[in-house]
């Protein structure tokens, strides 16, 4: 694989739409993508409880269900900790200064899944501090007020978590050594430990995008171009069990439609990368991604056309999205498991390197 684009604000650039009003009540900010929908009475604070060594718990810091290449987790004090939206940055840079060099990044997404409403995204090999600095500076709209996306970091040795939801809520967990620390972190942002939060979650509230959208400033990147850089410089992958095929509930689905997004990077270096859509049916994301990747594989040459095929993106789908997106023709075989239909979306197989 090349070495990912440098996350770097001259290249990499996402704004929030100037025109979206913050919701401010009694001085309490939030954040331009949620925001309370009834009457709400935030107040600064965080609350604090005790949580045994019982093994990794994915569930707890993620929103997946599958993470069984994690360590098992101390004992340890989880906070959950709630700012107005002009303290979040301050308060989150003084918490990323507690981890070490290398970490494992975290990126939640409510994504377009049928079938969950979360794509959870968490890094298996330690990553560079550097590069989650990069990402925070460069995507700062993003991942601080979008309604969209949470995102944090873990590290094992020494054991520390933080984790900013999608209503940019703080949740911090902490060794019971670190925990007088952490709370003199807190005192010094004025904040007191309470028995529940009074947050945008306690109340009737909506989510939405926020970042200017790229056909009037192509200069900006979509969501979807933000969350592929984030996947090769963080080295994501969807936290999910690839051999299953559950709902949100944990029930089996069994063979299920996908759409997938394959990134196909050329062998040639005079061709661009081209991306290709898939639509099929599997039992499972492990399968989907073998179909998807052997669709878009040539099958009678001798010379490889790409040098790396990913799936950079695997939704369910439900059999009516499946039949109203397939060409007329192919619609008869919308139930049967393989693939159904392949388009490439930007370039194609033989697209020749944009100049420079």
């Amino acid at each position: 694989m090349t070495d990912p684009s440098p996350l770097t604000p001259s290249l990499l650039r996402a704004m929030a739409d100037p025109a979206i009003e913050r919701k401010i009540v009694d001085g309490f900010q939030f954040p331009l993508g949620t925001y309370p929908t009834e009457p709400a009475t935030p107040a600064p604070a965080y609350t604090v409880q005790f949580e045994p060594a019982d093994g990794s718990d994915p569930a707890a810091f993620t929103g997946a269900n599958f993470s069984e290449d994690l360590e098992e987790w101390p004992d340890r004090y989880v906070f959950d900790i709630l700012v107005s939206h002009e303290r979040l940055r301050p308060l989150c840079r003084a918490l990323f200064a507690f981890l070490p060099g290398r970490f494992f990044p975290i990126l939640d997404i409510l994504g377009h899944d049928a079938f969950r409403e979360i794509d959870p995204y968490i890094a298996y090999e330690l990553v560079g501090c550097e590069k989650f600095f990069d990402a925070l500076r460069c995507f700062d709209p993003f991942l601080f007020e979008e309604g969209l996306v949470g995102f944090g970091a873990m590290s094992v040795d020494p054991f520390f978590y933080v984790f900013i939801d999608e209503h940019k809520v703080v949740t911090l967990r902490v060794t019971p050594e670190m925990k007088e620390k952490a709370e003199k972190l807190l005192a010094a942002f004025d904040l007191r430990p309470v028995e529940e939060l009074a947050s945008v979650d306690s109340v009737s509230h909506e989510h939405r995008g926020i970042l200017i959208a790229p056909d009037e400033h192509p200069e900006m990147l979509t969501p979807e171009e933000i969350i592929e850089r984030f996947r090769d410089n963080w080295l994501l992958q969807l936290n999910i069990d690839p051999a299953t095929n559950l709902d949100a509930d944990g029930n089996e689905l069994g063979v299920t439609a996908w759409q997938c997004i394959a990134r196909c990077t050329p062998a040639d270096d005079e061709k661009q990368e081209a991306y290709a859509e898939i639509l099929l049916s599997a039992p499972n994301l492990a399968d989907a991604e073998e179909i998807a990747e052997d669709a878009v594989t040539p099958k009678n040459t001798k010379t490889p056309e790409w040098d790396e095929v990913e799936v950079i993106r695997a939704d369910r789908i439900t059999p009516d999205q499946l039949k109203e997106w397939l060409p007329e023709a192919k619609r008869s075989n919308a139930v049967k498991p393989g693939l159904h239909d392949l388009r490439w979306l930007t370039g194609g197989p033989t697209a020749k390197k944009k100049s420079e």
